[in-house]
């Protein structure tokens, strides 16, 4: 059997247990359910986590315009729930959605397409953590060992 779907009732638990920052935010990261890749980041505050357990869309507060915005509403491109999580320490939220369009407001799938970093990457076969050559990411899903050269 499958549990009820949260009301703002039985959503205040959680909106209680959640640890916002100092300035009343909570990070929302949002991830696809189909394909698990991680979409965007953004912020919630008590009220934003609330619509967002409870109405099936993702809710953010925007902090450089002070107010609301449900992704979609303006462009289309919208979140629909799928599942929701806040992590061990309560402090960060998980949300699965569909997603409708692209994620980003640049247009991309992912907000995380944008010039990925070339982070030197460590083998777990080495015991000691180091990597014996640094291997570095040239565009997502590639990458090439150019033995710790800087380039």
């Amino acid at each position: 059997m499958t549990e009820p779907h949260l009301t703002r009732e039985t959503a205040e638990p959680v909106v209680a247990r959640a640890r916002f920052d100092a300035a009343g935010l909570l990070p929302a990261i949002v991830q696809e359910e189909g394909t698990k890749d991680v979409l965007m980041m953004g912020w919630m505050d008590a009220e934003a986590l609330r619509r967002t357990l409870t109405e099936g869309r993702v809710t953010f507060w925007s902090r450089s315009r002070q107010e609301y915005w449900r992704k979609g509403d303006t462009s289309g491109h919208a979140q629909f729930v799928r599942a929701a999580a806040l992590d061990c320490d309560d402090d960060v939220l998980l949300v699965t959605v569909e997603q409708i369009g692209a994620a980003c407001h640049t247009g991309l799938h992912s907000c995380f397409e944008v010039g990925p970093l070339r982070p030197a990457t460590a083998s777990s076969s080495d015991p000691a953590g180091e990597p014996a050559a640094v291997t570095t990411a040239t565009s997502p899903g590639a990458a090439t060992t150019d033995g710790g050269a800087r380039g």
